[in-house]
């Protein structure tokens, strides 16, 4: 008799990598996982291309695996204003899957970005059969009530110059001793005027003041912070 051994696919165990990323679902039940793998599939976005639009149906959940996108909408005056920048590896769309809305923002890709995208409807059911998977959407989804309560904070109650002191805190990594903040091809300050709810040119005035005051130096490649505890009294004001 001759037996067949099966092997788990590359693209399959390369999500199961992916999964064990998120904090909230690296601890599911092995079957959740078996069938989140089984019904999700890979998709390649190019930089500046559109993922879904807001107001589209909520088709699918993402699990973004490479590079980094945005969700922005557009105000009345045409303005775009960001509401969230996410990295590897972070889940999005699901907000709306699970309220059975359309999407509430336009996502686009900042880079070329690899996505794992499971159908809304497959992930709803799965929801209600393992009550450890419908916990972490739950502790996913109030995470980022948080974050959209700190933006409103940030845009109604601090100056651009707070807001951008705290967000180049939060981005930043331990490098050489130093904090530094990698400037990627797209962070240009258009992108980050979008992401702190400002424009070019006010946000340009606000990285000059810092820096001449001694809190940071601006190089083409980085942003390297000096003095981080000043910084963080100029992020709370």
């Amino acid at each position: 008799m001759t037996y067949i051994i099966s092997h788990p696919s590359p693209s399959s165990e390369r999500l199961r990598v992916t999964l064990a990323q998120i904090k909230h679902l690296n601890d599911l039940p092995e079957e959740a996982v078996k069938e989140i793998v089984e019904s999700a599939s890979p998709h390649h976005f190019d930089t500046g291309q559109v993922i879904y639009l807001e107001g589209e149906p909520a088709e699918y959940v993402y699990i973004l695996e490479r590079g980094w996108v945005k969700a922005t909408r557009m105000t009345h005056e045409g303005r775009e204003q960001g509401l969230h920048f996410l990295r590897p590896v972070e889940i999005f769309g699901d907000n709306a899957a699970f309220t059975g809305t359309t999407y509430p923002a336009t996502t686009t890709a900042l880079e070329a970005t690899d996505v794992w995208m499971i159908p809304s409807e497959t992930l709803l059911a799965l929801v209600k059969r393992f009550p450890d998977l419908a916990l972490a959407f739950i502790h996913i989804l109030n995470e980022r009530i948080l974050k959209y309560i700190e933006l409103v904070e940030d845009l109604s109650l601090r100056s651009v110059e707070a807001r951008l002191a705290s967000t180049l805190l939060r981005n930043a990594e331990l490098q050489d001793g130093q904090q530094v903040i990698l400037r990627r091809e797209w962070t240009t300050f258009d992108e980050m005027a979008v992401r702190l709810g400002t424009v070019r040119d006010v946000l340009s005035r606000a990285m000059k003041t810092l820096e001449l005051e001694g809190y940071l130096k601006v190089d083409k490649q980085k942003i390297v912070i000096l003095d981080a505890k000043e910084l963080a009294k100029r992020a709370d004001q």
